[in-house]
């Protein structure tokens, strides 16, 4: 990130190491599994299910494993590239305002939760970029976040349930209005920067070093990138 020739930064997610491993095992295991319940006496069957469904197990999370992409981010000059088997967004460092891990109160400290987040400047520019099958995913996945930083006047939980799901048609920057799960994903993105300070979020376990690393990693990014600008700026004065 330090020129204009710089290579990506690919990021492979740690919860996808040992994918091909767990099938292995778990085809070793249904396989000695099968074999136990076939040959060994019947009061040893209970055994053999629960073999079984351990193998099964392992070939589940072996498969999901595999099956998301090889990296889950791409860092290149331009922008941010985040990868999901349901789909990508991408956030253009020009859009960008920081990246850090966000912080909760836990009685009279405030924790950092095992979370990426990115703020971001323009809601316009990212909603363009993410595909509807993953703004529903995060949807989801990133509804226990809004539990974070709560309401001392909702020990019910109940006032929550708006922002969960808030299906209102919601205005751009530019004054484009959208509907649908993209709308509901904008909404879930103003009551998470209330909460939490950003607008977006990535899980430590989608990363291949610690959540604050990673958080240095893209300010050292951001700076080398305004270095460049301004380089690019003067040559071009001159």
């Amino acid at each position: 990130m330090s020129g204009i020739n710089s290579e990506p930064i690919y990021i492979r997610a740690a919860s996808k190491s040992n994918g091909i491993t767990s099938i292995v095992l778990g085809g070793i295991g249904l396989l000695i599994s099968l074999l136990w319940i076939a040959y060994l006496p019947e009061w040893l069957f209970l055994a053999g299910i629960f073999m079984t469904s351990a193998a099964l197990v392992c070939l589940l999370i072996g498969y999901f494993k595999v099956r998301e992409p090889n990296f889950s981010l791409e860092i290149a000059k331009d922008y941010i590239t985040y990868r999901h088997r349901l789909g990508t967004w991408r956030i253009h460092w020009d859009n960008l305002q920081r990246a850090d891990c966000p912080r909760v109160r836990h009685g009279l400290d405030h924790v950092p939760l095992e979370t990426i987040g990115f703020k971001v400047k323009s809601y316009s520019d990212f909603l363009l970029t993410i595909s509807p099958r993953l703004a529903t995913h995060l949807l989801m996945e990133q509804r226990p976040l809004l539990m974070q930083n709560n309401d001392e006047n909702c020990a019910s939980g109940s006032c929550y349930e708006q922002s969960m799901f808030d299906d209102k048609p919601y205005t751009m920057e530019d004054g484009t209005v959208i509907k649908g799960v993209k709308a509901m994903l904008a909404h879930r993105m103003v009551e998470l920067r209330k909460r939490l300070g950003f607008d977006i979020f990535i899980s430590s376990s989608e990363l291949d070093r610690e959540a604050q690393d990673f958080a240095a990693l893209i300010a050292q990014c951001q700076r080398a990138r305004q270095t460049l600008n301004q380089d690019t700026t003067h040559e071009t004065n001159q």
